[in-house]
């Protein structure tokens, strides 16, 4: 059995969704960042795969400055995160909302 295009898309659609369900139920900051990357990371697998089938580097240049922004991304989270918790010993979403303006 060949693995095609649609084995990628599969895998890329239902990573996506696990991503999309851990976003919207989350509280934990932490967890919310980690199911952005499955998110992000999900795409770059469909961005890559499609790439690969169509024999051009368009999907893959992509996917490489995708990995770029998650990278930035995480690491300006992951700042902000260390602060929060140094100052309120928590990371649950529902108390940060003394940072609205």
């Amino acid at each position: 059995m060949e693995i095609g295009l649609n084995h990628y898309l599969i895998l890329s659609t239902i990573l996506f969704c696990i991503g999309l369900v851990g976003v919207m139920r989350r509280k934990n900051l932490l967890m919310l960042f980690f199911a952005t990357e499955i998110l992000l990371n999900s795409v770059n697998i469909g961005f890559v795969a499609i790439s690969h089938f169509h024999g051009d580097l368009t999907g893959q240049m992509f996917a490489f400055f995708v990995i770029a922004i998650a990278a930035s991304e995480v690491a300006v989270g992951l700042g902000l995160l260390i602060v929060w918790h140094k100052r309120h010993n928590n990371i649950d979403l529902d108390t940060m909302s003394t940072m609205k303006g």
